[in-house]
């Protein structure tokens, strides 16, 4: 009957504004969802996979399904996390084949700063504080390197209960385990972690050094770099295949040192451009106005102990001149 009309109207659109509430709160979940699958996978390549994914399996619900699930962010969390888990494996095989050496993906120190993450119970916390990590930290190629030599059981643990605080027994429903065991693999992964630690500077003595770095490396002052690094630092290069880079890792200060004399003197427009990085100070590599790579460094009271040289241009997208 027409007398009916308005209120079929009126019940449509508040279903409709329901619906387009409910489709913003799973869509706002997105940076946190990339934030965590960048930490799980190293790259956001794979990060974005993965959240894709996630995405693509919440649309696949019934709506009754999807009405039944008390909390979308953490329906989210975990059907992420098992695909970054599932995705693991993969990956790592592929690396495997990869040409050269394979580095995580480099990022602004600011990209996820915003992410918000629920605070862990002091019960659940790290007995020793050198094992904890912040947001800031879990992206570092420092630690992000480490995390590379975890299983990817221990990979997942560490990132969802030691970065982002989710408790053992969810993490356990994830990683097909039971609480003790998953609280065996946070142990695990600490021990890689507290391994590939250094003696720990400050920010100010970190970006000091790499300052001192660039200005003797580009002067040309090769006695100048051997006195910033450390006597065994490594320096790592990936080029994806894409550019010439070391095929191996380059130990040791002289090495480390006559290689980079070795870079300026082919080429000598190369210019060193500052930025804010996960590891601290870092720099853009320009050559004639293109963008040639992103460095990052790792610095402990000995001098520079690792560096990370970035030239694959696949990684480098959120990099700007």
């Amino acid at each position: 009957m027409p007398e009916d009309r308005p209120f079929e109207s009126a019940e449509s659109g508040k279903v409709e504004r329901d619906e387009s509430r409910a489709l913003d709160s799973v869509m706002a979940e997105r940076h946190r969802l990339l934030s965590l699958a960048f930490r799980m996978m190293g790259t956001l390549a794979d990060a974005e996979d993965v959240v894709q994914e996630t995405y693509v399996r919440w649309y696949r619900l019934e709506p009754e399904e999807r009405d039944k699930i008390a909390a979308p962010a953490a329906w989210l969390t975990r059907v992420a996390s098992r695909i970054s888990l599932d995705l693991l494996g993969s990956a790592r095989a592929r690396r495997e084949t990869y040409v050269g050496q394979w580095l995580p993906e480099p990022v602004p120190a600011d990209l996820f700063a915003d992410t918000a993450v629920a605070p862990l119970n002091s019960s659940d916390l790290a007995a020793d504080p050198l094992d904890r990590v912040t947001l800031d930290d879990a992206v570092s190629m420092a630690l992000l390197t480490v995390l590379e030599a975890m299983t990817p059981a221990e990979r997942v643990t560490f990132v969802l209960h030691d970065v982002f605080g989710v408790p053992f027994d969810e993490i356990a429903g994830v990683v097909g385990r039971s609480a003790a065991a998953t609280r065996q693999l946070a142990t695990s992964a600490r021990r890689h972690v507290r391994r590939g630690r250094r003696a720990q500077v400050s920010p100010h003595q970190h970006d000091e050094v790499v300052r001192a770095f660039r200005g003797a490396t580009a002067g040309g002052d090769i006695e100048g770099l051997l006195r910033v690094l450390s006597p065994d630092v490594e320096l790592r290069v990936d080029g994806g295949g894409f550019v010439n880079a070391a095929p191996r890792v380059i130990r040791g200060s002289d090495h480390v040192a006559r290689w980079f004399m070795g870079v300026m003197r082919k080429q000598p427009a190369l210019r060193f451009e500052r930025r804010d990085t996960a590891d601290g100070l870092g720099f853009v590599l320009r050559d004639e106005g293109h963008r040639y790579g992103i460095i990052t460094f790792d610095v402990s009271d000995q001098g520079v102990t690792n560096v990370w040289l970035m030239l694959n241009p696949m990684k480098l997208t959120n990099w700007t001149l």
